[in-house]
Order: structure tokens, then C-alpha cells, then sequence
């Protein structure tokens, strides 16, 4: 077969499936789309200034402007004058920033409410508006002479600054020269006073059709200046702006040119600035602004309206986030015809065909139409795809003339292969029950800044005329990828990451996270910076999770074959086990509503709680020596939900879950599915979630959060047991911390933990008078009132104050206190350390016996060989040989809690003095003493 059938086939099944524009079913769906509009009318060729690309040569729909279509450009900003006709040295002042359109200027515009003055500047008189004689004219150096408004200035006539040219003269446009109103001048920049050439810009198009001026189209479709323009004639537009300043300033007509930077037009293509140019192109009609609300349009009127159609498909699309509904109305409510048509040879052959003896056209569905009507050219288009220049072979017969019609040359414009996916790709033209089975999508995503007038709109156009039915169910619609300070990533600008390069350094799952942890809604701030940062948040504590698992079922060579029945499980495990059943329902709601980030949200906390909650208040079941049930428990436990969870990440992460699921899953069950992503999806067991575990759980976390706050305050750290920590909240809070006692206390490293309703555990409590109140009312005896009360007890006074005042008899008077009018002061207990929230206190007693003190130090001399281990290289299971010289204080600790130091360290040996032979060996300065460790592998 030819490259170029094997080009058509594209697409369909047989040769992959994939969605391919220049396919021949592709292009044929679109001939179809483009019949039925013809049909109802909506085909139109049309004569137009719009933006053109001088490079590529084609004209850009206004899909294709708003959306990537500007960049920040400097121009030269020329004010020049415009000499009044008739008026002695009384000119115009107008300004532009696109000195090429001079050459075929027509009429300059005022807005008829603006007020214009009338200056003497020099020994001219110049008109421009009001609002911009500060930045225009140097202060100081005009005299305002008289006020207008620009009503009153109509329809005056000036000379034109190249009416020398024979294409100002051939088209009438010297003759015309006059002063119109337009509402569309405005006072923010220029002179108010704006300069129209309706052959090089849509606006002035539009107002030379109203106050039917002469059109001059200066530039050919390689952006040339065409015959006419004297010595511009053959001088590319890009080149023209100095000759044209300087042939102005020849002339005593430029006042000053100074640069100008502004938001223009590029091509977004190739970069190139673009120019605006009469052409004719080839639209599809949205139909009239209506300019009222969609509720109140009638059937009659959506139904010779495709905009109002389209608007009401769109209604019937859910939208993420809700306001890209109200965006893709507000474009459709406002947006012009739908340009189709591009002045280009390759591309999608637009099925119009033109009489060029009587003007009429007509539109052809599909291959089979085309040759039912063909009378020439058949035999070279068969057997080729539907593109140039074999298609152009192809006439037909005039049906109004009988003249013979040819396809116009131009090509389709590219959305239109974009919109058209929903039909062209599940055989809509030959297998209607397969494309219904499929349509419409369930989902589409794509940026919405980037999409809603361009991917969205053209699939909601070309659905709407198909079948009138919304092509997707839901529109996921993100936000831009901007840089790390938020700017736009620009090569010049040296900001841009490259895929390749990201993907890289960083890792594909790093950026999946990056983007599924970013509110859809939200612009995504992308850099190494914001990639290290997930790593350290999430990727890095999931994998120390995995590894802690690894290592230590390694080493006790545990395997799944160990796995114990929930009913062996302790507290700490089926609180576990719930939030991951938990966690399978959310993550499961979310995605299932099209909800990434607070999937991915719930996953992260999840992981938290396993890693700083489970494992920390675990790891010495790990640890321990001995396999019993305990230990077969955690690992069950962990096992579960690590191989649960990385299913959940699958979608999220898919090559760091394959490598964890391969080392924990494949390598212990050869039967077990291939891939991670070819198992099914978890499903959650509502029998083991414990919603009171979990609630009395999550209240075990706050108090020991609240307990370790405590401890910061009185600047004890955690490896220092404490004698005791006391837990003040309501009598329910008590009863729940009471069945997860035990957990709190190891936490907390506390010896007791007690659990009391009353706060005046914690705090001791006094009755101060307020003086500013009882001053005025009591006078001199405001120090025995005070007096008075000191003699009471805090716990009596403070009940006579609740129960509505305090009364007291002072030198025989009796004297009765309202609330209002004393105060209870609240002070923590001198041996506490206190925090509280949410109505919770947990205090820890601060005084320290002397034996906790040394049970402090032997668990600081455990940490210090414990990173000595890692210093020397130790693997984690290798039993070692401790030696030691410390001073009094930490040799005492050796000696009480020796047995303790060697069973967290693996040590078999501990002695005091220096080994025989060599060991690794470190210094530290603890406890006011000097203590020397040596460590050596265990024979």
C-alpha cells in the first residue's frame, strides 16, 4: 500500500485506534458536520479584516488569538498631525502604533462625548482630547484656546499623509478623508482622536461599511505592500515602520515618536507578529447577539441561533470546576462567526465548491456525494485521500447555472479536526449503535484557560449541529503551569522546563503528585524547588514506610504465609486497619467524581498517620527479638496497608507502586497478577471500620500532641521520663482517653497518666476584686473586701460567684459581690507544664526524681550508640560489643540500666574500659560528664 493510504486509514481499528486529523474518516465526518450546516444555512463566504500571519501566510480565527495569541511588545507610538483643510496651521493630533496603516488611512475617528480642546502650541493649533493633553504636550507649553465636545467636530476634512499614493487616489480615499464618531475611542491612551484604515483592521472595517468609506488593503498574503504604494510597493510590512516615520517627519507631519509597550497579536504558530488584513474567508454563522438573558430566548429564536444552541448544550455538561460553565457561556454569548476556512495548501480540503459565474456554492457531505455529482476528475481523485491536489480535480455541475464548479483552494481551520473526535473516532457514519455505545465521553480535561473557546467550544459546536447532545458528560478544566514565582514560562526568559528534562531530574511520579496535589482550579507553580518539597512531604516518608517494612520482615524472614486473623489484632491495628477501609471509600468517592486532589489529599494524611502514628507507637514490636502473635500482628497489619495502598497509588504514581508491589507482592507470590495495575481496584470492608476506635483514637493523638506541647514549654525532651501526666476534659473525653491509657503514657514517656473532670488538678485559683468598679462603691473599704476574700477558699468563693454572687460581712456590714464586679484568676500548678485545646488539658508534672533522671540519660546513651551503629556501618540485625569510660553520673546509668542499654542496642557485651583490639570508637559530652564508646561487631 502508499504511504499516503496507509496515511488515510489512521485511526480506524486495524491500524490502532488512535485519533488521527488527517485520517480519510476524520476528514469525511467533518465534510458531513459542515453539509448539515450548509443545510441550515449557517455556511457563508465572507469579506473580512482579520488577523494574518505574513509567515504562514493564513488568516487566525478568534479561537486562535485570545487564548495564546499576545505577547508583550514594544512599538513605536507615532503622534502626528493631521493638517485641517481650510484651517491655517490648525491640525488633528492622532496617534498609532502600527505606522504601516498610514499608507491606507481614511478617516479619523472622535469619540462624540469626550470633550476635545483646541491648544496653541507654538504657532500651531492643535485638536486632541482633553484627557490626553498631559501625556501628549509638555506642561506649560500650550494654551487651551477653546473646548468642544467631539460631536461638534464631525465631519471635518484634513489632508491625509500619503495621499500622494495612487492607491489613495484610485480609491476615492483623498475625497474622503473626514472626521466620524465612533463609541469605541477611549480617553485611557493617545490623543482621543484615533486614526481608521478599514482595509487593515476589523474595527475600522466595520465603521467604513457604516459611513461607507473607501477600503484600501495595503498587503498582499506574504505581508508585501502590493502596486500603489509607490516606493513601499514590494517592501515587507516588518521593514516599513522607519522608512514610513522618516518619510513622515520629511513631510512636517510627525510631532514625536517614542516606544510603547503593549499587549499585540502573534501568530501562535510560529511567534511572528501578526498584521490585519482584508480577506476573503469562509464562516460558519453563530447567529445574532440577541443581548438578553438565555432564559428568555424562545424556541424560535435558539432554533435560527447556533449560539443559543450551543449555549444550552453546555448547560447540560458538568463543569470542574462550576465557573467554567459560566466561562464557556460568556464566550458563546459574545463570540463573532466561527472563521473555518485557512489560505494554506496541506490540511483538511474544505468540501466547498464555487461557481465562478453566478457566485453560488454548495457543500458536499461525503465521499459518495462527491462522486454522485461529479462530471470531471473522478478517475484522478479515486483511490486517493480527500486532500489536495487530487480532490481539486474533482468538478461539478452548477445548480443554478449549469457552469461547471471547482473546490475553493482553502483548507479547514485546525479546530475543526479537533471538534470533531466525539464522531470521527467511534464510527458515527457507519456503525451508529458501536458510536452510541460510547457516546458521549464520559470526561474530557484539558486547561481552561487554554480550551473553553477553542477544544471545549468546538466540540460543543460541532455536537450541537450533529445531534444536539452535549459530546462529553464532564469538562475537567485546570489551571495554567506557571513557573515557581508565577510567571509564564518563556524560553527567552530562561524559566522553561522541558518535559524530558523534568522527567529527568526529578521523576514522572514526583509530577504526577506535584499536579494531582494542586487544586484543579488553582495555576500550578512547577519547579525543583516545589518537587523537592513533595518528595520530603510524601514520597520519602511512603518510602520509609516500605523500607521499615522490608528491613525488618527480612530480617524475621516473615512472609504473608504469617498473616494473623483480625481478631489477633491489637487496638493500634484495627484503628489502622479502619482508616485504610476508610481511606478506600474516600479515595474510591473522589476519583469517582472526578476529584484528584482531595484524593490524593486523604492519601497523604493517611500515610502521615501510618508513619508517625503507627509505626512510631509500633516499632518496638518490630524490634523485639522474640516471634510472637504481637509481632505477626504488626506485620500483618502494615503488610495489609502497604498492599492496599499502593493499589490506591497505582493510578496516582504508577512506577514507584510497581516497584514496591514487585519486592512485597511478585517476589513472595509468583501467582499474584503481573503488574500492580492489573489487579482490581481495592473495595472497602465495612466491618472493619471502627468509627468509635477511630474518634477515641484521633482524641489519643491530641492528647499526646497537647502532652508533647507541654513538655516544650517547660523544655523536657521526650526520651526524659516523667513521673506523671494529668488529662483534664468532660467525663465522656475521659472515658474514651481511659481505653487507650496505655498507648498515651508510652507516647508521652510518662509513668502515670491521670484522667479527672476538674481542672483545679491543674490550676490553682484566686478572687481579685476589680478596682474600677467597687472603688466607687465601697471606697475605703475596697483593701478589706480584698482582705476578706483571701481568707476563703478559692474552691468556696469561686462556687458562691457561679451560683451568682459572693457575699461577705466586712466590719459589720454585710457586702454582697456580683460577678460582674470581681475576677477569677486561673494560674497552672508551679510543678506543671500545661496546654490545652478544644476544652482538653493535658499537664505534665515537671519535677524530676533523680532515678527518672538517670533513666533519661540511659535512654540519651541509646540514642548516641544507636547512630553510632550507623556510623560504624553496622547492618541493623548485627549483635555488637559495647565499651565504655564515663564519669560517675553516667557510669551509675550502666550499672542500673545495663540490661535495658544492651537489649535496644543489640549489644552482648558491655563493659566498662577499652576494648581489646581496634572498634569504632566516639566521644560525647553528656550530663556534665565526658563519655567515651567504643563498638565492635560481635564475634
Amino acid at each position: 500500500d502508499t504511504v499516503e493510504r496507509i496515511v488515510g486509514q489512521l485511526g480506524s481499528p486495524e491500524i490502532g485506534g488512535s485519533y488521527f486529523t488527517f485520517s480519510d474518516e476524520n476528514n469525511y465526518m467533518i465534510w458531513a458536520f459542515l453539509k448539515k450546516c450548509y443545510e441550515r444555512g449557517w455556511i457563508y463566504k465572507g469579506t473580512d479584516v482579520m488577523p494574518w500571519c505574513p509567515r504562514c501566510s493564513t488568516a487566525l480565527s478568534e479561537h486562535e488569538i485570545v487564548t495564546e495569541g499576545y505577547k508583550e511588545l514594544v512599538h513605536p507610538g507615532l503622534t502626528l498631525r493631521f493638517p485641517l483643510k481650510g484651517r491655517v496651521r490648525e491640525s488633528l493630533l492622532v496617534w498609532t502604533t502600527t505606522p504601516w496603516t498610514l499608507t491606507s488611512n481614511v478617516a479619523a475617528a472622535v469619540h462624540p462625548n469626550i470633550t476635545y480642546v483646541k491648544v496653541k502650541y507654538g504657532d500651531e493649533y492643535f485638536y486632541l482630547g482633553k484627557p490626553a493633553l498631559d501625556r501628549i504636550l509638555p506642561k506649560g507649553s500650550y494654551e487651551i484656546i477653546e473646548e468642544i465636545k467631539g460631536i461638534e467636530m464631525e465631519g471635518w476634512v484634513y489632508e491625509g499623509p500619503f495621499d500622494e499614493l495612487p492607491a489613495q487616489i484610485r480609491s476615492g480615499a483623498v475625497e474622503a478623508h473626514r472626521v466620524i464618531l465612533w463609541d469605541g475611542v477611549t480617553e485611557e491612551e493617545g490623543t482621543c482622536i484615533v486614526h481608521i484604515a478599514p482595509g487593515c483592521g476589523k474595527e475600522d472595517f466595520e465603521l467604513g461599511k457604516i459611513y461607507a468609506l473607501p477600503t484600501i488593503a495595503p498587503l498582499d498574503e506574504f505581508g508585501v505592500f502590493v502596486d500603489g504604494f509607490g516606493k513601499y510597493t514590494g517592501m515587507h510590512v516588518y521593514d516599513s515602520s522607519k522608512p514610513i516615520i522618516e518619510d513622515l517627519n520629511s513631510k512636517g507631519l510627525l510631532f514625536k515618536v517614542e516606544d510603547y509597550r503593549h499587549r499585540y497579536p502573534v501568530c501562535w504558530r510560529c511567534g511572528n507578529e501578526l498584521v490585519f488584513r482584508l480577506v476573503d474567508e469562509w464562516f460558519i454563522s453563530m447567529g445574532k447577539k440577541l443581548n438578553k438573558p438565555l432564559e428568555e430566548i424562545t424556541e424560535e429564536e435558539k432554533a435560527q441561533n447556533l449560539r443559543y444552541q450551543i449555549m444550552e448544550v453546555a448547560k447540560k455538561v458538568r463543569w470542574i470546576p462550576d465557573y467554567g460553565l459560566q466561562h464557556e457561556l460568556n464566550w458563546l454569548e459574545n463570540m463573532e462567526d466561527w472563521m473555518i476556512s485557512k489560505k494554506r495548501y496541506w490540511g483538511l480540503a474544505l468540501p466547498i465548491w464555487e461557481c465562478q459565474k453566478c457566485g453560488n456554492f454548495e457543500v458536499i457531505g461525503g465521499k459518495e456525494e462527491l462522486k454522485a455529482k461529479a462530471v470531471e476528475g473522478w478517475e484522478i481523485f479515486e483511490g486517493h485521500t480527500p486532500h489536495r491536489p487530487w480532490v481539486d480535480a474533482v468538478k461539478i455541475r452548477c445548480s443554478k447555472c449549469g457552469s461547471l464548479m471547482s473546490r475553493i483552494p482553502d483548507v479547514g481551520n485546525p479546530w475543526l479536526d479537533a471538534g470533531i473526535v466525539a464522531y470521527s473516532t467511534i464510527r458515527y457514519r457507519f456503525d451508529r449503535e458501536y458510536w452510541r455505545k460510547w457516546f458521549p465521553a464520559e470526561f474530557v480535561c484539558e486547561s481552561l484557560p487554554g480550551q473553553f473557546r477553542n477544544w471545549f467550544y468546538a466540540m460543543l459546536a460541532m455536537s450541537t449541529v450533529m445531534e444536539g447532545e452535549p459530546p462529553f458528560k464532564v469538562c475537567f478544566g485546570h489551571g495554567l503551569v506557571l513557573d515557581e514565582q508565577g510567571r509564564e514560562m518563556h524560553k527567552s526568559w530562561g524559566n522553561v522546563i522541558w518535559f524530558d528534562e523534568a522527567a529527568e531530574k526529578m521523576g514522572a511520579d514526583v509530577m504526577r503528585w506535584i499536579y494531582c496535589t494542586t487544586r484543579p482550579e488553582q495555576n500550578l507553580l512547577f519547579g525543583y524547588k516545589r518537587a523537592e518539597e513533595v518528595k520530603k512531604r510524601f514520597l520519602i516518608p511512603l518510602w520509609n514506610i516500605y523500607s521499615f517494612f522490608v528491613t525488618y520482615a527480612n530480617l524475621d524472614e516473615w512472609s504473608p504465609k504469617n498473616l494473623v486473623t483480625y481478631e489477633s489484632l491489637s487496638l493500634l491495628d484495627k484503628w489502622a486497619l479502619s482508616k485504610l477501609n476508610v481511606l478506600i471509600k474516600d479515595v474510591t468517592r473522589y476519583l469517582e467524581d472526578f476529584n484528584p486532589y482531595d484524593a490524593a489529599i486523604a492519601i497523604e494524611k493517611f500515610v502521615d498517620e501510618l508513619s508517625t502514628w503507627y509505626i512510631r507507637r509500633s516499632r518496638r514490636r518490630f524490634w523485639k527479638s522474640e516471634r510472637d502473635e504481637d509481632k505477626n500482628a504488626a506485620y500483618t497489619t502494615l503488610y495489609t496497608c502497604l498492599t492496599t495502598l499502593i493499589k490506591l497509588l497505582a493510578p496516582f504514581i504508577p512506577f514507584l507502586t510497581e516497584e514496591i508491589y514487585q519486592n512485597i507482592v511478585r517476589s513472595v507470590n509468583p501467582n499474584a497478577s503481573e503488574s500492580i495495575h492489573h489487579n482490581e481496584w481495592p473495595t472497602a470492608d465495612e466491618s472493619i471500620i471502627d468509627e468509635d476506635l477511630m474518634r477515641d483514637m484521633d482524641l489519643a493523638v491530641k492528647v499526646c500532641s497537647l502532652g508533647r506541647s507541654a513538655r516544650n514549654k517547660a523544655g523536657i525532651k521526650l526520651r526524659q521520663p516523667l513521673l506523671e501526666a494529668k488529662v483534664v476534659a468532660s467525663e465522656d473525653v475521659v472515658r474514651r482517653v481511659e481505653k487507650l491509657k496505655s498507648i498515651i503514657m508510652d507516647e508521652l514517656n510518662v509513668k502515670r497518666l491521670s484522667l479527672t473532670t476538674q481542672r483545679s488538678e491543674l490550676f490553682n485559683y484566686s478572687i481579685k476584686i476589680i478596682p474600677e468598679i467597687l472603688g466607687k462603691k465601697y471606697g475605703k473599704l475596697l483593701p478589706k473586701i480584698q482582705e476578706a476574700i483571701e481568707k476563703m477558699s478559692a474552691e468556696e468563693a469561686i462556687a458562691a460567684v457561679k451560683s451568682g454572687g459572693l457575699s461577705l460581712s466586712v466590719e459589720g456590714r454585710e457586702i454582697r459581690l456580683l460577678p460582674e464586679e470581681i475576677r477569677i484568676v486561673e494560674e497552672p500548678k508551679d510543678d506543671y507544664s500545661i496546654s490545652e485545646e478544644d476544652n482538653v488539658i493535658v499537664g505534665v508534672y515537671k519535677v524530676i526524681p533523680e532515678n527518672l533522671k538517670l533513666e533519661g540519660l540511659a535512654r540519651d546513651i541509646v540514642r548516641r550508640i544507636q547512630n553510632q551503629r550507623k556510623e560504624a556501618g553496622f547492618n541493623i540485625a548485627d549483635h555488637i560489643e559495647t565499651y565504655y569510660e564515663a564519669g560517675p553520673i553516667l557510669t551509675e546509668v550502666f550499672e542500673s540500666f545495663g540490661d535495658y542499654i544492651a537489649a535496644e542496642t543489640l549489644s552482648v557485651v558491655m563493659r566498662r574500659g577499652a576494648p581489646p583490639g581496634e572498634a569504632h570508637s566516639a566521644t560525647y559530652s553528656l550530663a556534665g560528664e565526658i563519655l567515651r564508646i567504643w563498638l565492635r561487631k560481635a564475634a
